[in-house]
């Protein structure tokens, strides 16, 4: 969107009395000013933007919500430095952070049980028997997780799991963590397969489990102890950790998906559609790479996607530079779709205020919780689009996780869109130079059903 000269007046006079306020020690709240990525079409009528803590309300096709983040300084704490949460290596491979470490964003408690965050690591003692779940579904995908266990705990890592589950030998797979006395001891599957080997400890453990399709392979420590195949595989839900007896923690959680192809062969715009009509140019460089320059303008998939994994990798060549990845698109129009922002500036030095949504943000309706990434640098953006659910990493970091509330629309722009559109990659406006490389997605397979 072009920005006039107005609104770098009202944000100079906002940020003048918003001064004379703070001193006269009277409280201020931000106005909220539109600088989006693409003016707003006459008769949309927009939704508040929301703020950075994720949404608390019941969404309609995802069992999730996420709560207030457990930090009381979550939102209070001024962040210079971006949050590194996986390695080069990991971030490359494809990997994002399921916990930040500090808070619970991205998780809901299913009962009231004392879950917490206590030197890096979820832990729980007390309370209803139940789950904490993810948010976000998951179908194929490699988990990693460490956790430790007290004598005499009873608890468990849940796999495409409901939010309650009734039966473990057919609503979810439950990967126990028992002593070695439990009819399904650390390492197996509750109702479905035993793990042999006594592999008690009061130390931190790890596993790393890789659920793909009918197929489940669990290494615990490094060493594989089970292999399971489904007859009767699910296909697609959450991931919860689990209150049942005695104290357990939780720390390092990762997760790749797997399966994902690319969409962008490195070589030219094949399974793209361009419009040299627009002022962006689009053009393929010999490392490999999908220059954007010029704006406005845009490039569209061929394909269409509803549920889908995406992951990509991004590099904006200077200073605050805007663009976006717009997805559910309807097919042929002018970006009439969701919005995956891409823009790292931040104000006051904090990265927890970003200058406009902030990358990994969903575009006027949930601003990134911080902004994890740099200009002049490659950064890694990761999207999951479910249902009325979507989720967003930048840099293996958990930024965005918001639920579309409002009622059904063919346009997202002025509703809930459900059904599959295409992905855009947007050229903002005459400053945009921004590089794309290694464009990977998946569609979604149906979710679960118990």
């Amino acid at each position: 969107m072009k920005i006039s000269p107005h609104h770098f007046l009202y944000h100079e006079l906002f940020v003048v009395c918003s001064l004379l306020a703070v001193a006269c020690g009277v409280e201020t709240k931000p106005v909220a000013v539109d600088s989006g990525s693409v003016a707003a079409e006459p008769g949309v009528a927009d939704t508040p933007v929301a703020p950075t803590q994720p949404a608390t309300t019941q969404p309609t096709t995802v069992e999730a919500k996420t709560p207030v983040p457990t930090s009381a300084t979550e939102t209070q704490r001024p962040v210079a430095d971006a949050p590194r949460p996986l390695t080069d290596e990991e971030l490359t491979a494809g990997w994002i952070s399921l916990f930040d470490g500090e808070t619970l964003f991205g998780w809901q408690p299913r009962t009231d049980a004392n879950w917490r965050v206590e030197a890096g690591a979820i832990v729980v003692d007390d309370g209803t028997k139940g789950l904490l779940t993810t948010t976000t579904r998951f179908a194929d995908y490699v988990l990693k997780i460490e956790f430790r266990s007290a004598v005499g705990t009873n608890s468990g890592i849940f796999l495409h799991t409901p939010a309650t589950p009734k039966d473990p030998a057919s609503d979810c797979y439950e990967l126990n963590i028992a002593d070695s006395t439990n009819a399904f001891p650390t390492g197996s599957l509750v109702k479905r397969a035993k793990a042999e080997g006594n592999f008690d400890s009061q130390d931190w453990q790890s596993y790393e489990v890789t659920v793909a399709g009918d197929q489940i392979v669990v290494v615990l420590d490094g060493k594989q102890v089970l292999e399971y195949k489904d007859p009767k595989p699910l296909q697609r839900s959450m991931i919860g950790l689990q209150l049942n007896e005695g104290k357990v923690e939780f720390r390092n959680i990762k997760l790749r998906p797997t399966g994902l192809n690319a969409a962008f062969n490195g070589k030219d715009l094949t399974g793209w559609t361009e419009y040299p009509e627009m002022a962006s140019k689009f053009t393929v460089s010999s490392e490999g790479t999908l220059d954007v320059r010029d704006g406005k303008g845009q490039l569209e998939t061929k394909q269409s996607y509803g549920n889908f994994v995406l992951q990509l990798q991004c590099m904006t060549k200077a200073k605050h530079l805007n663009s976006g990845i717009f997805f559910r698109c309807i097919p042929g129009d002018v970006m009439m779709g969701y919005e995956c922002q891409i823009q790292n500036g931040f104000n006051n030095g904090d990265r927890r205020q970003p200058m406009d949504c902030g990358t990994g943000g969903i575009f006027r309706r949930q601003n990134a919780r911080l902004v994890a990434a740099d200009d002049l640098t490659w950064f890694h953006q990761t999207l999951i689009a479910d249902g009325s659910h979507f989720a967003a990493w930048v840099n293996g970091y958990q930024v965005s996780d918001w639920v579309d509330e409002r009622k059904p629309h063919e346009n997202p722009r002025k509703g809930l869109r459900i059904e599959p559109g295409t992905i855009m990659i947007q050229g903002h406006d005459p400053t945009t130079d921004i590089s794309f490389r290694d464009i990977k997605v998946v569609e979604l397979p149906h979710a679960a059903q118990p």
